[in-house]
């Protein structure tokens, strides 16, 4: 029987090997600090760093990369490389192990992927949506592929807030990952109700709020691109809770500046950028809009220049700690949003090809801090972005044809 052969992509370079027959390659010393496995070291030399490739070009079943295993001194110096943040640092704290975070709607309630991943060594779970009272949905058809990434209109399917404090919470309880509940409302009442209800429950870790829903207050307006609407929901739900308070930036606006700038002056503990931008896909025989709901949620690679430029402004005006989200698929986008500013992400889309990736990539990323010489990943925050404020791309960039 023949062995089965994986892909490992190394740059634009892909190098099969067999899964029987490999030879472990001896451990190298990197250029500072303790030694690194060969494949690691090799990676990081030349600035490439294996990968399996994922969506549609991926070749079924083919595994992870194929990494000589770190001797115990090795395994000792990446033991001691601190990935933990706080992201509540001005409100009680919220300390992750791990800044590699999963989003909100593609993670369940972390009980779905117990028997595929250890989510234990998740740095949070910010598990489906929440509402007040339980929610049926959107009319299918909900999710459909788009070019480098989909489109989602799931509609907030939830059982509400009581069935799942009663469900999910005392499994939460047991574990050591945190969980932060996404909360969602259509008027400040249903946020702070919600918010009320999980305050003080055993498992729950904190509170993200997803603000990218319709005031009825303002004629179905979301609160998320209207700044008083956004400042006053964050307000009203940090008097109602101790929780720690994560919100969630729409990119739907022309400058989210001042945006992110009214949920910090009320009481957010952090800010996740970005949630899905607004789009639609025509049926095949193109007489009507193909998702049920017209509209739906655009999300994976295809967003990543977008969330890149949001978290980029934000923290620039913002002192809060920042999550980034959106387009998550590999250790170059970790570090793409920690040097414009984030101090952890958040894994979506790409769980849905790759369940073990939000693991995998906290691994990677304390190897790439070890091949550096670093003790901690924080040097790698904000290392992009300018000395003195710029201006938002809105106002700031010129478009020539």
């Amino acid at each position: 029987m023949k062995a089965k052969k994986k892909v490992v992509i190394v740059g634009d370079v892909r190098v099969s090997a067999l899964k029987q027959n490999s030879k472990h390659k001896p451990a190298s010393k990197g250029r500072s600090g303790p030694a690194v496995p060969a494949t690691t070291a090799t990676a990081g030399a030349t600035g490439l760093r294996p990968r399996v490739e994922t969506g549609n070009t991926a070749i079924a079943d083919l595994g992870t990369p194929f990494v000589a295993q770190p001797t115990l001194a090795e395994r000792a110096a990446l033991d001691r490389i601190d990935l933990a943040v706080d992201l509540a640092p001005d409100h009680g704290g919220l300390v992750l192990r791990s800044p590699i975070l999963v989003a909100s709607g593609t993670f369940g309630y972390g009980v779905e992927y117990g028997e595929v991943v250890d989510v234990q060594r998740i740095g949070a779970i910010c598990c489906k949506g929440t509402t007040r009272r339980p929610r049926a949905g959107n009319p299918p058809p909900r999710v459909t592929e788009t070019p480098g990434g989909m489109l989602n209109s799931i509609g907030l399917q939830n059982p509400g807030v009581d069935a799942v404090i009663d469900k999910y919470g005392p499994i939460w309880q047991g574990w050591q990952v945190p969980v932060i509940v996404n909360v969602a409302g259509e008027s400040i009442e249903d946020y702070v109700e919600v918010a009320r209800r999980l305050d003080g429950v055993p498992g729950v870790a904190g509170i993200e709020l997803n603000i990218s829903c319709p005031n009825v207050g303002k004629g179905g307006l979301q609160f998320a691109i209207d700044r008083d609407a956004a400042r006053a929901v964050t307000a009203a739900v940090r008097r109602a809770t101790d929780l720690p308070l994560l919100v969630k930036l729409s990119p739907n606006v022309a400058d989210v500046r001042p945006i992110a700038k009214a949920i910090e002056d009320a009481g957010a503990d952090a800010i996740c950028a970005i949630n899905t931008l607004s789009g639609l896909a025509v049926s095949a025989d193109r007489t009507h809009a193909f998702l049920g709901n017209t509209y739906g949620g655009l999300s994976g690679p295809a967003i990543k220049p977008v969330a890149l430029r949001i978290v980029y402004e934000v923290a620039q005006v913002v002192s809060i700690p920042i999550v980034a989200i959106g387009g998550v698929t590999n250790l170059d986008d970790v570090l793409d949003f920690l040097a414009c500013g984030a101090v952890a992400v958040q894994v979506g889309t790409a769980i849905f090809a790759d369940p073990e990736l939000p693991v995998r990539l906290g691994d990677e990323l304390r190897a790439d801090c070890l091949r550096r010489g670093l003790t901690s990943y924080h040097p790698l925050i904000g290392t992009a972005l300018p000395k003195r404020t710029g201006a938002p791309s809105a106002k700031g960039a010129e478009y020539r044809p």
